[in-house]
């Protein structure tokens, strides 16, 4: 079952509900968050009463705000995530700017530290998160197909299929693909 939040009410009303309580529960304003965050307060108020869908990069923007993962914010919209998962019901999020796919193969859990997405950038495309959601954040990049310029704290790196990243996040990251076709990676979070 595909989830796409640009097209799907539920899902976005909840993640416009989850944001809101995160920065209520931190007793922000929407004016300390743009400020942590880099969004405008009329881009977060905006979100927060479901009236856009976020991209990927305003997603990004809030999760180093929040301290957590991307993977897990989705995931606390989402229904629990049971010990199997079949393909069906891993979850896709399709960003509305860039058309990036992610799909969580293992989704996050309380009960896990790790987890597994699958993830197609199309060519041309370029996310870039100005924060890591939390300082050192570990990461195993997998690319299967496609070519893929990633930047990772000020260094870049120029992948090709079959080539696996490793590596910590501590600030920055910027993702690319090059002109010739869409990139396919497999990403490992914990």
């Amino acid at each position: 079952m595909e989830h796409n939040l640009t097209n799907q009410t539920g899902t976005d009303a909840r993640l416009a509900r989850r944001l809101r309580e995160l920065r209520m529960v931190r007793r922000w304003s929407l004016e300390e968050l743009a400020t942590r965050s880099g969004i405008s307060r009329a881009t977060l108020s905006r979100t927060e009463n479901n009236e856009v869908s976020p991209t990927a990069a305003v997603l990004g923007r809030l999760c180093a705000a929040f301290e957590l993962t991307m993977s897990r914010l989705l995931a606390e919209v989402e229904a629990d995530s049971p010990a199997l998962v079949r393909p069906e019901d891993q979850p896709i999020w399709i960003d509305p700017e860039t058309g990036f796919r992610r799909r969580s193969i293992s989704p996050p859990s309380p009960e896990f530290d790790c987890e597994l997405i699958a993830c197609e950038l199309p060519e041309g495309a370029e996310i870039i998160y100005p924060a890591s959601p939390r300082p050192g954040l570990e990461h195993h990049l997998y690319l299967e197909a496609g070519n893929l310029e990633l930047t990772v704290d000020g260094r870049p790196y120029r992948l090709e299929p079959g080539d696996c990243l490793r590596y910590r996040l501590y600030q920055a990251s910027a993702f690319r693909v090059p002109v010739g076709a869409a990139a396919r990676y497999f990403l490992v979070i914990r």
